[in-house]
């Protein structure tokens, strides 16, 4: 098994040729920082929308080869969140919202047909199903509506994909999979080929106003100057001072079979389902084009003070657990090999959900908070950075996520002790409920609290 801060996406689709790093003095009328999905794609509908502007994207290392190339490939809508959008927001800020979202997710697949991107993209919906009696009655029972939420009985579920631990669940017809790196690379492409200027390599060490809107200079001495900026840097967002205790990180590792088409065929998973389980600390699976199973965790460890420095990208111990639960989830598995492991940092907002927020001071722009979630909103933030950077006050910039009510994780040392202990106690209690007892009062205290505080953790 090749176990790197790579993955299989990657690996698979082929890295393009290094782009040159930022270098002396450029002016641009948008400059965008960070070349992962939501950086692109604002550059991308910059363009659409004044196909003559002048667009710059500062990427520190590769387009791609972050969080956007190395996740589960899961384009989800936000139908399952709508009664607690509705009891927070009001019913026609949520509707407008969940609406905008249910659209991201068939707006990538006919851009990646429009564009000719072969990004393996499939509308096969998602099912979210209990593995545990604790998890019966679940994430997203209270959304059922039967059309944009459907229920799952077990018999229902497992004709989906007959894994053994399958009990009730939802299913949304609106949601997709997709290869993450293709579609990354494929962007990036696209974007070269529109008149789009992007510089790797190019850190970003400093941004201060200037007359003409601000100025962003890079670790190569670079600068640009430019009328607005976008910031697009996922779990990076939080080492910005304003943004320091809007969220804390966390990691996500996946486990990338070999290609099983017979076991995929006896599960009978025909139908290229993303598939959740109901946990808080959930994992997340789902077939690809060439007959794999790829098997994700989002209960790996927390950065201190945001900042990850690569050690959340491999992690041995944690990848041991993620092949044990992807063997009791799928038994038939035993005896065959894992081609590829990884991992990497998740931005986790204290409400579960990302948020576009203005920069004070700057004439810049924010987007953070997907909380392993970003496939699909980063379309829907890309088109709504776009016009806040053009000044444009479209529809999109008036949905409830821009500039929401200001939410803070506690300050370190409480944040990464506070979180670490608590993801520790999800985990024993998830994991104790899986076998079909109760948790210790201890363990389930601990693990309660996020929910009585107003927080989430992963999911």
């Amino acid at each position: 098994m090749l176990h790197d801060a790579h993955g299989f996406w990657i690996a698979e689709a082929g890295s393009p040729e290094v782009l040159p790093a930022l270098d002396g003095d450029h002016t641009a009328d948008v400059v965008v920082v960070g070349g992962g999905y939501t950086g692109l794609w604002t550059a991308w509908h910059v363009l659409a929308a004044e196909p003559d502007a002048n667009v710059i994207v500062l990427e520190s290392a590769r387009c791609g080869h972050g969080p956007s190339g190395r996740n589960g490939g899961f384009v989800n809508g936000i139908d399952v969140s709508l009664p607690l959008l509705s009891d927070e927001l009001g019913e026609a800020a949520a509707q407008a919202w969940v609406a905008a979202a249910r659209e991201t997710v068939d707006a990538v697949g006919a851009w990646c047909e429009a564009e000719g991107v072969d990004a393996w993209y499939r509308k096969g919906g998602e099912l979210i199903v209990s593995t545990a009696a604790a998890q019966d009655g679940g994430v997203g029972t209270d959304a059922i509506d039967g059309s944009s939420v459907l229920a799952q009985s077990a018999q229902q579920a497992r004709a989906r994909c007959d894994s053994p631990v399958f009990r009730t669940g939802v299913f949304m017809p609106a949601a997709a999979t997709v290869h993450p790196a293709r579609l990354a690379f494929g962007l990036r492409e696209r974007l070269l080929a529109r008149g789009a200027r992007i510089y790797e390599g190019s850190r970003v060490t400093g941004m201060r106003p200037v007359p003409e809107g601000i100025s962003v200079r890079t670790s190569g001495g670079g600068q640009v100057r430019a009328r607005t900026a976008v910031l697009a840097v996922c779990a990076a967002s939080g080492t910005l001072p304003p943004l320091r205790n809007r969220l804390t990180v966390s990691s996500s590792h996946i486990v990338c079979t070999e290609p099983v088409p017979d076991v995929i065929e006896q599960l009978g998973w025909h139908g290229g389902e993303a598939i959740t389980d109901a946990r808080a600390l959930l994992h997340y699976m789902r077939t690809t084009r060439d007959g794999r199973i790829v098997f994700g965790w989002a209960g790996g460890r927390m950065a201190a003070g945001a900042r990850p420095r690569g050690r959340m990208d491999v992690d041995h111990k944690v990848i041991a657990q993620v092949r044990a639960d992807l063997l009791r989830f799928f038994p038939m598995l035993a005896g065959r090999r894992m081609a590829h492991a990884w991992g990497g940092p998740i931005d986790v907002s204290p409400t579960h959900r990302p948020a576009i927020v203005g920069l004070p001071s700057l004439p810049a722009w924010a987007a953070f908070g997907y909380t392993g979630n970003g496939v699909g909103p980063s379309h829907l933030f890309g088109r709504t950075l776009a016009a806040l950077a053009l000044d444009r006050r479209d529809p999109v910039t008036r949905l409830a996520f821009v500039d929401p009510p200001r939410r803070r994780v506690p300050p370190e040392p409480l944040r990464i002790a506070g979180a670490a202990l608590i993801r520790r106690a999800l985990a024993r209690k998830e994991a104790v409920e899986e076998t079909g007892a109760d948790a210790d009062p201890l363990t389930a205290g601990l693990a309660s609290l996020p929910r009585r505080l107003g927080l989430h953790i992963v999911r």
